[in-house]
């Protein structure tokens, strides 16, 4: 059960029904997730929620890059409810199933695209050790480019704050759907 009562719009301040309105005119269309929780606090939600339509929508990440770094973020806070948003979307954009389940339960995928196994080897080390190591650092500059790789540190952080906000607020799954992660 999600800590957070549902949302009232006709209560809204001026504040929070233009960051509301800011996110149903912008790319996602919709308030979901954890936005329904910064709402209760306008300023954060302004600035997180445009910090997420870049990291979402407009990095220089395709989203097949952008959803695994996405997908390797949430396993790693285990949070259910971003799994269940964003592991569909790496499969569809072209993510072998096979990597994604691996990476929901703690194993090793296999890749067989050196870009793929640059975005998992930077962001499993990042938020396993907290750092990157020189050679995995070069690495991911090659195969990825130096404005992709900021883009990456950027996806990573903004998906740690999705994530620890979703499951500090407990944001339930829909009824119907199990829990990618046993917490």
């Amino acid at each position: 059960m999600s800590r957070l009562p549902d949302l009232d719009p006709a209560k809204f301040s001026p504040e929070q029904k233009k960051v509301h309105d800011a996110v149903i005119a912008g790319p996602r269309g919709r308030v979901v997730g954890p936005i329904k929780v910064w709402l209760k606090n306008p300023g954060l939600a302004e600035h997180a929620q445009a910090l997420g339509a870049y990291c979402r929508f407009g990095s220089s990440l395709p989203p097949r890059l952008s959803e695994l770094a996405i997908c390797i973020t949430g396993a790693f806070w285990k949070a259910n409810y971003e799994w269940f948003a964003h592991a569909p979307l790496a499969i569809k954009a072209g993510i072998d199933p096979a990597a994604i389940e691996a990476i929901r339960t703690g194993a090793t995928p296999k890749f067989t695209k050196a870009d793929e196994q640059a975005i998992y080897d930077f962001a499993r080390e990042l938020v396993t050790t907290r750092r990157v190591s020189d050679a995995t650092f070069a690495r991911a500059n090659k195969e990825l480019g130096e404005t992709a790789v900021i883009d990456t540190v950027g996806i990573i952080g903004y998906y740690s704050l999705v994530s620890v906000t979703l499951n500090a607020y407990e944001m339930p799954l829909p009824e119907a759907e199990k829990k990618p992660f046993d917490v």
